[in-house]
């Protein structure tokens, strides 16, 4: 059973159709949970996602909506993920809680340990398809 929350979340049919392709080769529980994301989202053209909307390879600000404590992060696929950078995988917990969601909006999962995070999504530094780069 998932634990991720999956309305208000859009997706760029392109980004829908790469990690449905990934899911499809990684399978498992993580798989599971971004799976049930890009099903329920509602898609949209590359060329029609609001910039204010994190897709693949965005960068964002989060902020803990408990301690406040703020952290750049881009979303990313698997084989670039790099934790220390920044760099979230969208099978991971944290990268499935981000993708599709709007600025403002409040990402949550659940952490190595077994305790809830949760973060809201405060600003958009970069987004690939507000700069006009539809394939990236």
């Amino acid at each position: 059973m998932s634990s991720l929350k999956t309305e208000f979340r859009t997706v760029t049919e392109l980004d829908h159709v790469r990690i449905h392709s990934l899911v499809r080769r990684q399978g498992g529980v993580v798989a599971g949970d971004i799976a049930e994301v890009i099903d329920n989202a509602d898609l949209v053209r590359s060329q029609e996602i609001p910039a204010n909307v994190v897709t693949m390879y965005s960068q964002v600000l989060v902020a803990d909506v408990h301690s406040g404590e703020q952290r750049t992060l881009t979303l990313c696929y698997p084989a670039d993920t790099d934790p220390a950078a920044g760099f979230i995988s969208v099978l991971s917990p944290v990268g499935s809680s981000l993708l599709g969601l709007p600025i403002g909006a409040i990402a949550s999962w659940t952490a190595p340990d077994g305790t809830r995070v949760a973060a809201q999504v405060q600003d958009i530094l970069f987004q690939p398809e507000a700069s006009g780069d539809y394939v990236l």
